[in-house]
């Protein structure tokens, strides 16, 4: 792919919105083209699935499924049908130019009739020593307790919750259905929550909070031979005391932030970083022919379920796209 070749359909991303684009544009004869990403400390092709250990709440797998299993079933289902795969990040977008012109990080250069900007959101994690290692071995470190509380592993715990917004709240709230006990550590002495978020975490019989705490570090246990998560070593920000802290299970709540700086701009953004979609139900940009789907532009469901339904949305409207100025552009021939 050293020359600049022209493509129908361009997908970025290799999530959930974007293997379902890929499936649907490529089963659409569209040979869809898919830039997966490269691996980095908190993101890796696949998405954030490929930190989750079993997901049970997608439809169709009554047995639960691993996040990476998911994935690398919907990568296989979109190759299957002809999609073309590359390893690399798109690092730079001239959607100006016509077509549009995407340059990757390893200089591949195409340009490209449409395009599906699916590059999901990158949760914000804690940075502290033990946590990634224990997020990604499936050790008890998660940053969706949808996605996860419900396991058996996390199940009639103490569970720890870190962060003081409104998804904080949620995700506390959340895991008392299935925690012996759920602590939150917020590193302030109020929450920036919605009062009535915040009261109904506060009034809650199993939750408590620990404030103005940090998490120094998240320890591991041996337990059969595998590491899981022992307790968390806390700090006290405003008496430098420090503690430590047994729990089951840690979730980070901290927020998210959308893989969207790479459009520099020419895009229409949200004030939060997500992608304006110009209009509700659709996945249409306020540039021609872009689309979006997947967390990139949800901030609000951020479940693999929902963003697999607008990866089939933007393919459809990808597709309908490009019939459209096709049938244009042969009336404006025959009138010539």
């Amino acid at each position: 792919m050293s020359e600049i070749q022209r493509e129908k359909v361009v997908i970025i991303g290799s999530g959930p919105a974007g293997w379902t684009a890929a499936i649907y544009a490529a089963r659409a004869n569209m040979e869809p083209l898919v830039f997966e990403g490269a691996a980095s400390r908190t993101m890796i092709p696949g998405g954030q699935l490929m930190f989750t250990t079993d997901v049970e709440n997608y439809p169709g797998f009554p047995e639960g499924i691993t996040g990476q299993e998911m994935m690398m079933a919907f990568r296989a289902q979109a190759e299957r049908f002809g999609t073309r795969i590359v390893t690399e990040d798109i690092v730079q977008v001239d959607f100006d130019a016509e077509p549009r012109r995407l340059t990757a990080s390893g200089g591949t250069v195409v340009e490209a009739d449409t395009v599906i900007i699916a590059t999901g959101a990158n949760a914000k994690w804690l940075d502290v020593p033990g946590e990634e290692e224990l997020a990604r071995g499936g050790g008890g470190v998660s940053v969706c307790a949808v996605c996860d509380g419900a396991l058996p592993f996390f199940r009639d715990k103490r569970l720890a919750v870190v962060g003081g917004g409104d998804s904080a709240m949620e995700e506390a709230l959340y895991l008392t259905n299935f925690a012996s006990e759920v602590v939150i550590i917020h590193r302030r002495d109020e929450f920036r929550a919605s009062p009535i978020m915040a009261d109904r975490a506060l009034s809650h019989p199993k939750i408590r909070v620990l404030w103005d705490t940090v998490v120094e570090e998240v320890v591991a246990a041996e337990v059969g031979g595998f590491k899981e998560i022992g307790h968390l070593r806390l700090k006290n920000r405003r008496t430098e005391e420090e503690s430590t802290l047994e729990v089951g299970g840690l979730f980070v709540a901290i927020g998210h932030d959308p893989n969207t700086a790479f459009l520099g701009g020419q895009i229409d953004l949200k004030e939060n970083g997500y992608i304006q979609v110009p209009n509700p139900g659709r996945t249409e940009t306020n540039v021609q022919g872009v689309f979006a789907a997947g967390d990139c532009t949800d901030d609000y469901y951020r479940q693999a379920v929902t963003a697999a339904g607008t990866g089939c949305m933007a393919a459809l409207d990808a597709e309908r796209w490009l019939a459209h100025r096709a049938a244009r552009t042969g009336a404006v021939a025959a009138s010539g």
